[in-house]
């Protein structure tokens, strides 16, 4: 995506690529698919909208978090796919953590519960299982020797790109505290979490502030763009949909409906621990200030739920669920619990799974449709709650973004169940528009956040239009709906 300096596209372009499951609770992707489709949506884009790639101020990248790559230095060859922040895998190794009591530490370290969703139990899956003649390399040898003579290197998506653009092994800040391997108060990776994974540090990338006027470098000229373009800002998906909603205040919150939801709130320059079952995150950090920090709810499956519905034919896009919900006066006792790869905050429970309750032979596709849309706002509640628990601030209106909140009716019955006002901004890929405006502060092309708050704008808001006492009765049998998905995975699932 193109932005200008109103912060409106100029340009876009839009690729799928690939969902691996070789296992039940296994997720992989190709890391070439993801850079061959990388460069050819930037060409679509730029040729779209009739634009060269000289024209271009800087580069962002935004990402999702979590999904882990090793690859070779030199070659740029990935010893393995890519393993994705939905992949389960590693659960196992994550109850061995727990119940060698290493939970608080990882907590009191990184921010983070200890759960398979994060980066560090995936390297070490992949240097532990990885097929070394995928290498096609002469050298041979030992992945975690290759790793500690500088051969071998892991990062996130983010680190993959910059890789691939600049020659460069970089991360930004956000990036790496999604890795369960970074202490976020000491801004370092841990050198005890990293024995603990068999991570050898030499293959971890350079941590740099999300906006960077230093650079993560250039594109090179000869490359695929045939210009030195600055590569200048990065943030994690969710860290940039805050960055991009303007959320640079103490206080300000987000919410994005992807195909997870993710709940963040900017808590300054204050690592502020959960009681209640959330993250401590970085939130993102400018060149030359102090790191901002958040507090994050992780919904795994959110948009996926659609898409599962479209999966199975109930609907035949995602359009479609408003009209169908719509049709039906409520879900007639029906709850769908989305735990596909099991439950995020506040329950952190690796081995839920996927539930549909309370049917009847009365049950229809239309009371399923809606009770997966309602099983996006409920969750979300759950984290609204905690989030207020948390931080002792009480929300009062909330900013949200992503593909599903065009639906007008997620949005009224979002607003509905939190009894909160919903805000949708009139840019809604506010993922792509905060790695850019990191990318463009770097370079000089805003000079203040000041300039990027005025440039957003409000598309629609969202009051509720249901009692407090209405809403609470079906939000009880939700809490109901959740403990019957909970611990159902068996160990060799």
């Amino acid at each position: 995506m193109v932005f200008d300096h109103e912060g409106q596209v100029v340009a876009n372009a839009y690729e799928q690529h690939e969902q691996i499951y070789p296992n039940p609770g296994w997720v992989e992707h190709d890391p070439i698919e993801i850079w061959e489709n990388t460069k050819q949506v930037v060409l679509d884009g730029l040729a779209d909208a009739d634009l060269e790639a000289s024209q271009l101020d800087a580069l962002g990248i935004t990402n999702q978090r979590e999904t882990t790559i090793v690859w070779d230095k030199d070659s740029g060859r990935p010893v393995h796919n890519a393993l994705v922040w939905q992949d389960r895998r590693t659960t196992d190794r994550v109850e061995e953590i727990q119940e060698a009591g290493k939970v608080e530490e990882i907590r009191e370290k990184t921010g983070l519960e200890c759960d398979a969703y994060f980066s560090a139990t995936k390297t070490e899956w992949i240097l532990d299982n990885a097929e070394p003649l995928k290498m096609q390399s002469s050298r041979g040898g030992d992945l975690r020797d290759r790793a500690r003579e500088g051969e071998l290197v892991m990062g996130t998506i983010d680190s993959w790109l910059i890789y691939n653009l600049t020659g460069n092994h970089i991360t930004d800040v956000t990036n790496a505290s999604r890795t369960m391997l970074y202490n976020i108060r000491e801004m370092e990776w841990d050198d005890e979490l990293l024995d603990e994974f068999g991570v050898p540090k030499e293959m971890v990338p350079e941590v740099r502030p999300s906006s960077d006027e230093e650079y993560y470098g250039h594109t090179d000229a000869d490359g695929f763009l045939g210009e030195e373009v600055p590569v200048a800002g990065a943030l994690g998906d969710q860290q940039a949909a805050l960055f991009g909603q303007t959320c640079f205040d103490k206080g300000d919150a987000k919410n994005t409906y992807g195909t997870g939801a993710f709940y963040l709130m900017n808590t300054g320059e204050e690592a502020v621990a959960s009681d209640n079952g959330l993250l401590t995150t970085v939130g993102f950090q400018m060149s030359g200030e102090p790191v901002q920090y958040a507090l994050e709810g992780s919904i795994f499956i959110a948009g996926a739920a659609i898409e599962f519905l479209e999966d199975i034919d109930l609907i035949n896009n995602a359009a479609q669920t408003a009209e169908l919900a719509r049709s039906v006066d409520s879900t007639d006792g029906v709850y769908m619990v989305p735990a596909f790869t099991g439950l995020g905050a506040p329950h952190w429970d690796g081995r839920a799974r996927g539930t549909i309750v309370g049917m009847t032979r009365g049950t229809t596709k239309e009371h399923i449709v809606r009770a997966t849309l309602e099983s996006i706002a409920y969750q979300t509640r759950d984290l609204a709650e905690a989030m207020e628990a948390d931080s002792g601030v009480e929300m009062t209106s909330l900013r949200v973004d992503g593909g599903a909140v065009k639906n007008n009716f997620l949005c009224q019955l979002q607003s509905d169940i939190i009894q909160t006002d919903i805000v949708r901004p009139q840019v809604d890929e506010t993922t792509a528009l905060g790695s850019a405006y990191a990318a463009g502060l770097a370079v000089g092309y805003w000079d203040t956040v000041d300039e990027l708050r005025d440039n957003w704008q409000v598309d629609r808001e969202f009051n509720p239009e249901k009692g407090q006492a209405e809403v609470d009765k079906l939000y009880s049998r939700w809490d109901d709906a959740v403990d019957r998905s909970r611990d159902w995975a068996q160990e060799d699932e």
